[in-house]
């Protein structure tokens, strides 16, 4: 039997101090204060410019902040670098090589993580399912790719690391259905089972309500809602909330 990973994860924590991001002389994110607890899985909704994929983008370091700090397991994401060596991400298309074939994009992985060869087969054999025969062995570059097989080869490129936090920007965009489900099983059993650290955020509220353990509600940059979600209780409170934002 394949193990899905070779080692559990310690204890991982992610904290927000004061943090604001300003484009144009507008704030599009400002959260005084937020702790995500170590193997917390954590999804972030929010209507279009809500501020969900700038939080992201600021605990990945990918862009400057305009006044406070992230830090992750005790390093400040702006100045150390050693929480990248266990934090997997996957944002959007520009995270892939284009002019890679998939296996070359996850050798080039492997090496960056010092993955070997023989480790990193195994690991893709736990991937098997989501990729449908349709991705390793087709000798096509990333480029020309479905935007769904692209979303898969980013999402599994995350995972392949064995991550101790976990972050995805609407992993379930460009996904047919079944992929989806596929998607959200491995989220939740890579949290259950090895207490990985996972934020994730989506438009879909089904899939949020069904993998997370807790919901942050963002409208215009701010933490609206911070809600524990047990048995799926945040769903109909999100729908109550969405469902007033369109009248």
């Amino acid at each position: 039997m394949i193990k899905w990973k070779d080692t559990e994860n310690s204890n991982m924590e992610i904290r927000i101090h004061d943090l604001k991001k300003i484009y144009g002389g507008n704030t599009v994110l400002d959260i005084p204060d937020l702790t995500i607890n170590s193997g917390e899985l954590v999804g972030i909704v929010g209507n279009n410019g809500a501020g969900k994929t700038t939080m992201l983008r600021l605990i990945l370091d990918l862009i400057r902040a305009d006044k406070g700090y992230v830090i992750n397991n005790k390093q400040k994401v702006n100045k150390d670098f050693e929480w990248k060596e266990y934090t997997g991400s996957f944002i959007d298309g520009r995270f892939l090589i284009d002019f890679y074939t998939p296996e070359e994009y996850f050798s080039f992985i492997g090496d960056v993580y010092k993955i070997t060869p023989e480790i990193l087969k195994l690991r893709l054999e736990q991937y098997v399912p989501l990729m449908h025969d349709e991705i390793l062995g087709t000798k096509k570059y990333i480029k020309n790719f479905s935007e769904g097989n692209r979303q898969k080869i980013g999402i599994i490129g995350a995972m392949l690391i064995n991550p101790t936090v976990l972050i995805l920007d609407e992993p379930f965009n460009y996904l047919d259905p079944s992929s989806q489900i596929t998607v959200a099983e491995m989220i939740k059993r890579l949290n259950h089972d090895f207490g990985t650290t996972v934020m994730i955020s989506s438009h879909n509220l089904n899939y949020i309500a069904d993998v997370t353990t807790r919901i942050l509600l963002l409208e215009k940059g701010r933490i609206i809602k911070d809600m524990q979600n047990v048995e799926e209780s945040a769903l109909n409170e999100l729908n109550a909330y969405f469902a007033n934002q369109g009248k």
